[in-house]
Protein backbone atom coordinates (compact mmCIF):
# COMPACT_ATOMS: atom_id res chain seq x y z
CA UNK A 1 0.00 0.00 0.00
CA UNK A 2 2.67 2.54 1.00
CA UNK A 3 4.79 1.58 -2.04
CA UNK A 4 1.80 2.30 -4.28
CA UNK A 5 1.23 5.72 -2.67
CA UNK A 6 4.97 6.50 -2.95
CA UNK A 7 4.90 5.52 -6.65
CA UNK A 8 1.85 7.76 -7.28
CA UNK A 9 3.47 10.74 -5.53
CA UNK A 10 6.65 10.23 -7.58
CA UNK A 11 4.51 10.25 -10.73
CA UNK A 12 2.78 13.44 -9.51
CA UNK A 13 6.12 15.19 -8.89
CA UNK A 14 7.54 14.06 -12.25
CA UNK A 15 4.35 15.20 -14.00
CA UNK A 16 4.51 18.58 -12.26
CA UNK A 17 8.16 19.10 -13.19
CA UNK A 18 7.38 18.37 -16.84
CA UNK A 19 4.15 20.42 -16.77
CA UNK A 20 5.79 23.64 -15.54
CA UNK A 21 8.16 24.27 -18.48
CA UNK A 22 5.65 23.09 -21.07
CA UNK A 23 2.98 25.37 -19.60
CA UNK A 24 5.44 28.27 -19.57
CA UNK A 25 6.39 27.67 -23.20
CA UNK A 26 2.71 27.34 -24.14
CA UNK A 27 1.95 30.74 -22.62
CA UNK A 28 4.85 32.39 -24.41
CA UNK A 29 3.94 30.82 -27.76
CA UNK A 30 0.26 31.71 -27.32
CA UNK A 31 1.12 35.39 -26.74
CA UNK A 32 3.73 35.51 -29.52
CA UNK A 33 1.60 34.26 -32.43
CA UNK A 34 -0.74 37.30 -32.67
CA UNK A 35 2.22 39.69 -32.26
CA UNK A 36 4.07 38.02 -35.13
CA UNK A 37 0.95 38.09 -37.29
CA UNK A 38 0.29 41.79 -36.65
CA UNK A 39 3.95 42.64 -37.27
CA UNK A 40 3.54 41.51 -40.90
CA UNK A 41 1.65 44.74 -41.52
CA UNK A 42 -0.84 43.16 -43.92
CA UNK A 43 -4.34 44.63 -44.32
CA UNK A 44 -7.70 43.02 -45.02
CA UNK A 45 -7.67 41.47 -48.48
CA UNK A 46 -3.86 41.35 -48.69
CA UNK A 47 -2.12 38.10 -49.52
CA UNK A 48 1.42 36.89 -49.97
CA UNK A 49 2.76 33.97 -51.96
CA UNK A 50 6.43 33.26 -51.27
CA UNK A 51 8.78 30.46 -52.20
CA UNK A 52 7.97 28.42 -49.08
CA UNK A 53 5.02 30.15 -47.43
CA UNK A 54 1.76 31.85 -48.21
CA UNK A 55 -0.73 33.93 -46.26
CA UNK A 56 -3.88 35.99 -46.67
CA UNK A 57 -5.85 38.34 -44.44
CA UNK A 58 -9.55 37.58 -44.21
CA UNK A 59 -12.22 39.22 -42.16
CA UNK A 60 -15.46 37.48 -41.35
CA UNK A 61 -18.51 37.93 -39.21
CA UNK A 62 -18.92 35.51 -36.35
CA UNK A 63 -21.61 35.32 -33.73
CA UNK A 64 -20.09 35.24 -30.28
CA UNK A 65 -21.76 35.18 -26.91
CA UNK A 66 -21.31 38.18 -24.66
CA UNK A 67 -18.70 37.93 -21.99
CA UNK A 68 -19.92 37.77 -18.41
CA UNK A 69 -18.74 41.36 -17.86
CA UNK A 70 -20.59 42.61 -20.96
CA UNK A 71 -23.78 40.84 -19.87
CA UNK A 72 -23.59 42.29 -16.36
CA UNK A 73 -22.92 45.79 -17.72
CA UNK A 74 -25.93 45.53 -20.05
CA UNK A 75 -28.14 44.22 -17.22
CA UNK A 76 -27.04 47.07 -14.93
CA UNK A 77 -27.74 49.57 -17.70
CA UNK A 78 -31.30 48.29 -18.22
CA UNK A 79 -32.15 47.51 -14.58
CA UNK A 80 -30.24 50.08 -12.55
CA UNK A 81 -31.68 49.21 -9.14
CA UNK A 82 -31.28 45.47 -9.54
CA UNK A 83 -27.90 46.01 -11.20
CA UNK A 84 -26.56 47.67 -8.05
CA UNK A 85 -27.71 44.67 -6.02
CA UNK A 86 -26.09 42.28 -8.51
CA UNK A 87 -22.79 44.18 -8.44
CA UNK A 88 -22.91 44.09 -4.64
CA UNK A 89 -23.25 40.29 -4.71
CA UNK A 90 -20.35 40.00 -7.15
CA UNK A 91 -18.04 42.26 -5.12
CA UNK A 92 -18.93 40.56 -1.84
CA UNK A 93 -16.07 38.44 -0.54
CA UNK A 94 -16.82 34.93 0.59
CA UNK A 95 -14.91 32.15 2.24
CA UNK A 96 -14.30 29.24 -0.04
CA UNK A 97 -12.97 25.94 1.16
CA UNK A 98 -10.08 24.52 -0.82
CA UNK A 99 -8.23 21.28 -0.35
CA UNK A 100 -4.62 21.32 -1.51
CA UNK A 101 -2.21 18.44 -1.72
CA UNK A 102 1.32 19.67 -0.98
CA UNK A 103 4.12 17.49 -2.29
CA UNK A 104 7.87 17.45 -2.68
CA UNK A 105 10.98 15.30 -2.45
CA UNK A 106 12.66 14.36 0.79
CA UNK A 107 16.06 15.95 1.30
CA UNK A 108 18.80 14.13 -0.57
CA UNK A 109 16.35 12.20 -2.77
CA UNK A 110 15.91 12.66 -6.51
CA UNK A 111 13.66 11.43 -9.27
CA UNK A 112 15.20 9.01 -11.74
CA UNK A 113 15.05 9.05 -15.52
CA UNK A 114 12.63 6.10 -15.30
CA UNK A 115 10.24 8.26 -13.23
CA UNK A 116 10.21 10.95 -15.91
CA UNK A 117 10.07 8.45 -18.79
CA UNK A 118 6.81 6.95 -17.51
CA UNK A 119 5.21 10.41 -17.62
CA UNK A 120 6.51 11.01 -21.15
CA UNK A 121 5.15 7.61 -22.25
CA UNK A 122 1.75 8.54 -20.78
CA UNK A 123 1.88 11.65 -23.00
CA UNK A 124 2.32 9.41 -26.05
CA UNK A 125 6.08 9.77 -26.54
CA UNK A 126 8.08 6.79 -27.78
CA UNK A 127 11.12 5.80 -25.71
CA UNK A 128 13.48 7.26 -28.30
CA UNK A 129 11.64 10.57 -28.60
CA UNK A 130 11.25 10.88 -24.82
CA UNK A 131 14.99 10.31 -24.32
CA UNK A 132 15.78 13.04 -26.86
CA UNK A 133 13.20 15.53 -25.55
CA UNK A 134 13.39 15.02 -21.80
CA UNK A 135 16.84 16.58 -21.11
CA UNK A 136 15.82 19.92 -22.63
CA UNK A 137 12.51 19.96 -20.76
CA UNK A 138 14.19 19.15 -17.44
CA UNK A 139 16.91 21.75 -18.00
CA UNK A 140 14.25 24.40 -18.61
CA UNK A 141 12.33 23.15 -15.57
CA UNK A 142 15.44 23.51 -13.38
CA UNK A 143 15.98 27.07 -14.56
CA UNK A 144 12.36 27.94 -13.75
CA UNK A 145 12.51 26.17 -10.38
CA UNK A 146 15.23 28.57 -9.20
CA UNK A 147 12.49 31.23 -9.22
CA UNK A 148 10.11 29.27 -6.97
CA UNK A 149 10.06 27.04 -3.90
CA UNK A 150 10.68 23.33 -4.37
CA UNK A 151 7.59 22.34 -2.40
CA UNK A 152 4.52 22.48 -4.65
CA UNK A 153 0.81 21.93 -4.27
CA UNK A 154 -2.16 21.04 -6.41
CA UNK A 155 -5.84 21.81 -5.80
CA UNK A 156 -7.71 18.53 -5.24
CA UNK A 157 -11.05 19.71 -3.94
Amino acid sequence: MTQNIERQIIELIATDRIYIPISSMNGKLYRTRPKLGKALGLSEGDSFEGERVCTRVEEGEQLKARTMKEAIDKFCEEYTRHGKILRGYIEEKRDEREVNLTFGMNEGCRLTEVDYMSVMKNLGYTDALAQKTLPGILDYSRRLSKKRDEERSVLIG
